[in-house]
């Protein structure tokens, strides 16, 4: 099949987020798709924020941040966490708002899971910061673990396409990581 060239505007899906931050005192969350893994051990994720958004301030005055996954159920109070500004509205007093380990890390109890890190480096780019946060604690809805880990069938975690601008839901398992390539590496099937 012929390969046919796209604008580099073109992106994978993107995992939703709602990143949580104390700003000037009060809880703020804002949406955030630009994230990814970036270290094991220690585990780290890192997400990507325009420097003027008002969570960015509140990440570096506190060196801490949340990241909580929304269901398909809260997709109407993310989109508008990433439509407002913290500056101009009150967005935590839409959720049920708590606290785990990490201060000015706020996270979102109605979020079936939500990770609290500190900040380990903030790397300063054009039109974004990219924050890398060591996760220091996981807390989730324990109807969606299985075997004690978080299930993204029971959760179903959104997802976000660009350009197109939409929402999706995760699909079907379709393998397993580190074993469906198994037969290829020891040269059984070509």
């Amino acid at each position: 099949m012929e390969k046919v060239r796209l604008d580099p505007e073109i992106l994978p899906p993107m995992p939703v987020t709602l990143v949580g931050a104390m700003v000037e005192g009060r809880p703020n969350f804002m949406a955030a798709a630009w994230v990814t893994r970036v270290g094991h051990k220690p585990p780290m994720i890192g997400v990507s924020i325009n420097h003027r958004q008002y969570t960015a301030q509140g990440i570096r005055e506190n060196g801490a941040f949340s990241l909580c996954l929304p269901g398909p159920g809260l997709v109407e109070k993310t989109d508008y966490c990433g439509l407002v500004s913290g500056r101009k509205a009150d967005k935590a007093a839409l959720f049920d708002v708590f606290s785990g380990e990490v201060a000015g890390a706020p996270m979102i109890r109605q979020c079936p899971l939500c990770l609290e890190m500190t900040l380990f480096q903030a790397v300063d780019l054009p039109q974004h910061t990219f924050f890398i946060g060591e996760i220091k604690a996981g807390w989730a809805d324990g109807e969606i673990l299985t075997d004690g880990k978080p299930d993204v069938a029971k959760y179903k975690p959104l997802l976000l396409t660009m350009p197109d601008n939409r929402y999706w839901t995760l699909g079907d398992h379709v393998a397993d990581a580190w074993s469906a390539g198994k037969a290829l590496k020891k040269g059984e099937r070509q």
